[in-house]
């Protein structure tokens, strides 16, 4: 990009105003804690009703054991007019769905204790009382949709004939091997743990009870060896639709989502939407016939980056694909990353039909901010429907898509209930789940800044100061690094962000080139080339806050997580400024990650081959490679249970490798964790987590008396 062009996007990030957001102001008030997690409450997944009148959601708290989270379905008047109020007391209830009377709502219960069954389908009257199971299958069920005459329910269940003849069988059950026979190159999930190819997920059906009646035996509508997924009905009710990848090993291909359909009433199944590339979120328009979604045409060669677009194509195999969003610098249906969004709970970014057809309305991430869109589906027009600086992190819409229920988040609000008239763009605070607690709480939103990188190019960043910031004084400066790499943080609720600022540090959060919201071109330059310019933007980044007379250039720090934990540790290797460190999740050897992660990088997108293919390549990008220039004390935290980025490819090494060297160094290990520790862990993990970050940095940045990490008091278990 031209000089003059990065000076231009440069005016124009810094021309960005503080637009009319709901937002938390500042305030007298106490620092915020890292416990205050345990009084934290969030909401997943809003629905409102057809008639628009009351939103179910789900409510996400802590559990009394402070180990886990409860979920429960609650629900308030639209309007307003009436105090939010619960709906269900499971402590397991998720994925509430309306019928399309409005009468009833199904959802999604699962047990206290997984020994007692998998999740099912239940129902519950729209004014209340029991709920009552209709499904009751051994492999669960999942994904409930209404029948457009709200006679039938369809869902998703893994459940095979093998466990039918089980629950039928009478008499001693037969032992089942515990042995795995792995033949896929993917044969695990982050979180999840190992897949099993003999139960992929099916799409059935059940019919709704009569009041009184006992439940129906549910018609499993698709078979076979692969899994479907979203499923949908036809307007008339004729057709169910669902997405699916039917390639056996697809790791060795582009990407390749489609949209197939089976008759409601059994029979075969057919592709009606195949395109070259991923569907995702997508929507059948109101008379049928088209069908939108948030997806992507995979690229004549394959590139690491793909921006999300808005996609438009006729409901008939092999018919065009318009996009939408081609001048559009955003991701469709995209979030930022955070560390507060619910951690139960579903967080539906829809693609939504107008009731005539002629537009379309989807969120998009654009430079640290998503806001609602309207577009025109015959010339791709705009039309901002919501502005200013925050993330709408989940919405649905009623079936004329003329109100909307919004999850809203900001740097000071977690995420409060809004309702949204769509014709005079109001929303109304309906339900805010934390007012309490943040009243209490001293809160600041970010500085939002753009400086200039090493090469002239802009990179739009965020500075959280301490809420009772003065001035005169000198603070120790975190470089935050976000993972992804394609990824990016924006005016969303961050509380480790909040929590290093209440211990008084200044804290600097870039989105760098590579992360998303800014631009294919942007996104994708770090191609073939990570770690790399993304880190020199990074440390431009520091150089200009160092400029500041507030920050003190000898207390520096960096951290961050996943990608961010490779940058944190590439960093190092790099520079020598840094006085501590703390690497979260992170790679130290490509090859080894190329060989033991959760998913494949057999396409090209992040090398050019395989490691033995071109060792060099693999080892030179390795902060392994180089780990003998890492003179900065170093803490490494590591889930035990994480498959996106195994331990031994990355902490473990760097561990051992400087206990090799005599560098000071210590891993911090949790179980049980995957690579959501941070965000979705359990909720003690999640603040000893942030216990032992803010204990180092205190410990190397100011000067505290920290000895946890002295090899001779770890020993005994202490904590900072």
């Amino acid at each position: 990009m031209p000089s003059h062009l990065h000076r231009a996007t440069a005016a124009l990030f810094l021309a960005l105003s503080l637009l009319a957001a709901p937002r938390g102001a500042a305030g007298a008030g106490r620092p915020i804690t890292e416990t205050d997690l345990f009084r934290f409450v969030w909401i997943a997944d809003p629905q409102i009703s057809p008639d628009g009148r009351q939103i179910v959601f789900v409510r996400v708290t802590v559990d009394k054991k402070q180990e886990g989270y409860d979920t429960a379905l609650w629900i308030v008047p639209a309007d307003g007019g009436a105090p939010a109020r619960p709906f269900t007391f499971g402590r397991r209830d998720l994925s509430p769905r309306w019928s399309p009377d409005g009468r009833q709502v199904a959802f999604v219960r699962g047990s206290d204790r997984p020994e007692e069954g998998r999740p099912q389908i239940h129902l519950i009257s729209a004014s209340g009382g029991e709920a009552f199971a209709v499904t009751d299958l051994p492999g669960g069920a999942s994904s409930p949709a209404w029948s457009p005459d709200g006679k039938t329910l369809a869902f998703l269940s893994t459940t095979n004939d093998r466990d039918l003849a089980k629950k039928n069988a009478q008499g001693e059950a037969e032992r089942e091997s515990d042995v795995r026979v792995i033949t896929r190159a993917v044969y695990r999930q982050n979180g999840a743990g190992y897949n099993d190819p003999t139960r992929p997920s099916h799409v059935w059906t059940v019919a709704v009870p009569a009041p009184g009646d006992a439940p129906a035996a549910p018609v499993q509508l698709t078979r076979g060896g692969f899994s479907e997924d979203d499923p949908a009905w036809s307007p008339d009710g004729a057709f169910l639709y669902f997405s699916t990848l039917r390639v056996e090993e697809p790791y060795y291909e582009m990407p390749n989502r489609d949209v197939w359909a089976v008759p409601a009433a059994g029979g075969d199944m057919r592709a009606v939407v195949d395109v070259n590339g991923l569907i995702n979120d997508w929507a059948i328009a109101p008379g049928g016939g088209r069908m939108a979604f948030a997806g992507v045409l995979n690229p004549a060669k394959r590139r690491s980056y793909e921006e999300v677009d808005l996609l438009l194509t006729d409901l008939k195999y092999g018919a065009p694909v318009r996009n939408l969003t081609e001048r559009v610098d955003g991701d469709v249906a995209d979030d930022l990353s955070a560390d507060q969004h619910a951690p139960r709970g579903e967080r539906p970014r829809p693609v939504v039909w107008s009731a005539d057809g002629r537009s379309l309305i989807t969120v998009v991430a654009e430079r640290g901010r998503t806001n609602l869109k309207r577009f025109s589906v015959a010339t791709g027009a705009v039309e901002p429907l919501t502005t200013g600086d925050h993330e709408i992190s989940a919405w649905s819409a009623t079936p004329d898509a003329a109100r909307l229920a919004l999850v809203v988040s900001t740097p000071t609000r977690i995420g409060d209930l809004y309702a949204f008239d769509v014709a005079t763009k109001r929303m109304k605070l309906l339900y805010e789940p934390n007012r309490e607690l943040l009243a209490e709480i001293a809160l600041t939103p970010p500085e939002e800044i753009v400086y200039e990188s090493f090469d002239g190019r802009p990179i739009h960043a965020f500075v959280q100061k301490p809420a009772d910031f003065d001035p005169a004084k000198k603070y120790p400066l975190i470089l935050n690094i976000h993972g992804g790499p394609h990824a990016a943080y924006g005016f969303v609720f961050f509380h480790e962000f909040q929590w290093l600022a209440a211990q008084g540090y200044v804290v600097l959060y870039p989105n760098p080139r590579g992360s998303s919201s800014y631009g294919q071109d942007f996104g994708n330059v770090i191609q073939l080339d990570f770690p790399g310019d993304d880190a020199k933007d990074l440390l431009a980044g520091v150089d200009e806050m160092v400029k500041r007379p507030y920050i003190d250039a000898q207390r520096l720090g960096v951290t961050g997580g996943s990608g961010g934990g490779i940058l944190t540790n590439w960093i190092l290797v790099q520079d020598r400024r840094f006085k501590a460190a703390v690497s979260q999740r992170s790679i130290a050897d490509w090859a080894g990650f190329w060989y033991t992660a959760d998913f494949s990088l057999f396409d090209g997108s992040w090398f050019r081959g395989a490691p033995w293919e071109d060792p060099e390549d693999f080892a030179r990008r390795s902060p392994i490679t180089h780990v003998a220039r890492v003179t900065t004390p170093l803490m490494l935290i590591e889930g035990e249970a994480d498959l996106r980025t195994p331990p031994a490819a990355g902490g473990e090494q760097m561990f051992r490798a400087l206990k090799y060297l005599k560098r000071p160094v210590v891993m911090v290990r949790f179980p049980r964790e995957s690579h959501e520790l941070s965000r979705s862990g359990e909720p003690w993990h999640r603040i000893e987590r942030l216990r032992h970050i803010a204990g180092w940095f205190d410990k190397y940045l100011l000067g505290k008396n920290v000895d946890a990490y002295d090899v001779e008091d770890a020993a005994e278990g202490e904590r900072p």
